[in-house]
């Protein structure tokens, strides 16, 4: 497994390159990429933050949970943290399988877990202003204080 928080551009061909083996018949990527826009909102960029050494350890126990879940040989998961401008790569997952579908509901469920349960944050800035991603609010316990959106609810 290769687990790790970079604060540099992910090496994605290197990364994808290293994990294929003989006894794989699938290799099953998911690339996350910093788009130009949310919800009709034109993006700058945006800045991811961690609790890193929980998020590590997080990502280690996902990983070895797809293996055993899914029957997957191997789980490659790097996430990138800093400021990330439109087109580059936040996330990594490269799931190596004997078969397909196995690898590909592996790669679904880690990022889909990942963006739920690990301490990884991101501000999106627009050219309007800046908020935490909705569903991804920087804690109560790190700040000390509430994030609301303009509105006053929570984000």
């Amino acid at each position: 497994m290769r687990i790790e928080i970079v604060d540099e551009v992910i090496a994605a061909d290197e990364i994808v390159a290293s994990m294929k083996a003989g006894a794989d018949g699938a290799v099953c990527v998911f690339d996350g990429i910093v788009r130009d826009n949310t919800r009709g909102r034109k993006t700058l960029h945006l800045d991811y933050e961690a609790y890193r050494e929980m998020a590590l350890e997080q990502m280690k126990s996902l990983a070895a949970e797809a293996v055993a879940k899914f029957g997957v040989r191997n789980v490659a998961v790097v996430h990138r943290l800093g400021r990330l401008m439109v087109g580059e790569s936040s996330v990594l997952i490269v799931v190596a399988s004997a078969h397909r579908g196995a690898a590909f509901d592996a790669c679904r469920w880690l990022i889909d877990t990942l963006k739920k349960t690990v301490p990884i944050w991101k501000k999106e800035q627009f050219e309007d202003g800046a908020v935490w991603a909705d569903g991804e609010p920087f804690p109560e316990e790190i700040t000390g204080e509430r994030v609301s959106d303009a509105a006053g609810g929570r984000l």
